[in-house]
């Protein structure tokens, strides 16, 4: 029976990223484009595991990463996602792992 990621400690994490690692480049070298988005996400997830949620207050905004010039709004925090909005898109609430949350000096709201 596989160990959910919050039951990992950051060695099993860190192992678990480099498998992921492997499928995911094996997958895009086979132009394998969903099953290489599935597998960066897990990556994202098992990444979010070895960071504190309390690194990512409410109320701050972050770059995305992967998506350069996308902005998020931090709202609240549920576990180690970040519940917010795009400065895009502010009237749709989602949620993000926080290891895709960039911190960047100066973001300024427009």
């Amino acid at each position: 029976m596989e160990k959910r990621y919050s039951e990992m400690t950051e060695y099993e994490l860190k192992n678990e990223i480099a498998r992921l690692k492997e499928k995911a480049r094996k997958a895009e070298q086979h132009g394998m484009i969903n099953e290489y988005a599935v597998l960066e996400r897990k990556i994202a997830m098992a990444k979010a595991y070895m960071l504190n949620p309390d690194d990512f207050p409410p109320g701050e905004t972050y770059e995305i990463d992967g998506s350069p010039g996308e902005y998020f709004k931090v709202e609240y925090l549920k576990g180690v996602f970040a519940w917010g909005y795009r400065l895009s898109s502010p009237l749709k609430e989602e949620a993000l792992p926080i290891s895709m949350l960039i911190k960047k000096s100066n973001i300024n709201e427009k």
